[in-house]
């Protein structure tokens, strides 16, 4: 049995992570940590689990004093830096779900996050955890940088087209639609009940930190040097992001020859579903899938791609576990064949 520990657990992220966790068949959950709740159960911060996952949470300090193979970190963007920071000269692997290393380098984070980053060296260790399109470094890797959740989606939706120029990359817009989760678990007024309910709005306009991650992550993995236009928008649901990209194409190409595209680079993914029409968030609620469905529009000439994933699973906790798996050399399945939630 692999030792686990994760610090940050009483977030939406650190509840998926124990609520996929509890059930792997190799992996014992040695350490759960909060800051604000140290010496309370698990159980009494998330009552859903009340019962079944009665663990007493600790103080992050304590994992210098336990037995770990890896350790997830839950916590805030500027948060996560430090910890990676503390444990440089360990052997212990980690998963950091923050966005303190998935980008290129120290200044595009201080740019777009508007923060200091206090241990540029991370980003020489830092893979991006993509399993998709970086499965092989994910293996080998000590750091792994867990994607975010909009970028998961929209990078595997562009990717295949870029890479075989099949579009124009100054011309990609990229259009998603999120549930409240995603902004994290404490109160705001933005995702305050009158604020959100029979509510729909754009925001992040121009300036979210997930344009950077998606730009540079396509760019990376397909030799391009693409434009992402992207925007956020707020929907009145808990969780699930529903993304359309729209791009131009450069080339002639038939609907069925880019649905073959598709299924060349996804064929073998086993959480990646290639579906026949445009996905539902119910779809892929409550489990570690991506569902895509690229589409050719003759009138306009333009090519769509949607795609839908669950934000908290395989836009985060779901993610992680599957990097966790490829890291460990466990079956990179486990614990994550989920069934959606339906309704």
């Amino acid at each position: 049995m692999h030792k686990i520990g994760i610090i940050g657990a009483t977030g939406y992220t650190g509840s998926e992570l124990v609520r996929l966790l509890h059930s792997h068949p190799d992996i014992k959950i040695e350490l759960i940590t909060s800051e604000t709740y140290a010496g309370q159960k698990f159980s009494d911060i998330h009552t859903q689990f009340k019962g079944l996952v009665d663990f007493e949470l600790h103080s992050a300090e304590k994992i210098e004093k336990t037995d770990l193979d890896l350790v997830f970190l839950a916590l805030p963007h500027g948060v996560s830096m430090d910890y990676v920071k503390k444990l440089r000269k360990s052997n212990l692997k980690i998963v950091d779900l923050s966005g303190d290393f998935r980008l290129d380098n120290p200044g595009s984070y201080e740019q777009w996050y508007q923060k200091d980053h206090h241990f540029p060296d991370g980003f020489e260790e830092a893979v991006f955890g993509l399993p998709e399109l970086n499965r092989d470094k994910i293996r080998n890797a000590r750091l792994i940088a867990n994607p975010g959740c909009f970028p998961t989606g929209a990078i595997l939706a562009i990717t295949p087209l870029l890479k075989e120029g099949i579009i124009d990359p100054k011309h990609i817009f990229v259009d998603s639609k999120t549930g409240v989760t995603g902004a994290g678990i404490k109160a705001k007024s933005v995702t305050h009940f009158p604020n959100v309910n029979d509510n729909f709005k754009a925001y992040g306009i121009k300036k979210h930190r997930h344009t950077i991650e998606i730009q540079q992550s396509v760019n990376r993995y397909s030799g391009a040097k693409a434009s992402i236009q992207f925007t956020p928008h707020l929907l009145p649901v808990d969780r699930g992001i529903l993304t359309s990209v729209y791009a131009i194409p450069t080339q002639k190409i038939t609907e069925s020859e880019l649905k073959s595209l598709y299924e060349k680079y996804y064929k073998d993914e086993p959480f990646v579903r290639l579906r026949d029409e445009s996905p539902e968030l119910k779809n892929v609620r409550g489990t570690n899938l991506v569902d895509l469905f690229p589409t050719y529009d003759e009138r306009t000439g333009h090519i769509m791609v949607f795609a839908a994933i669950d934000n908290l699973v395989k836009g985060a906790a779901g993610q992680a576990i599957q990097n966790m798996n490829l890291m460990l050399g466990l079956e990179e399945q486990s614990s994550l064949e989920l069934i959606p939630l339906q309704p």
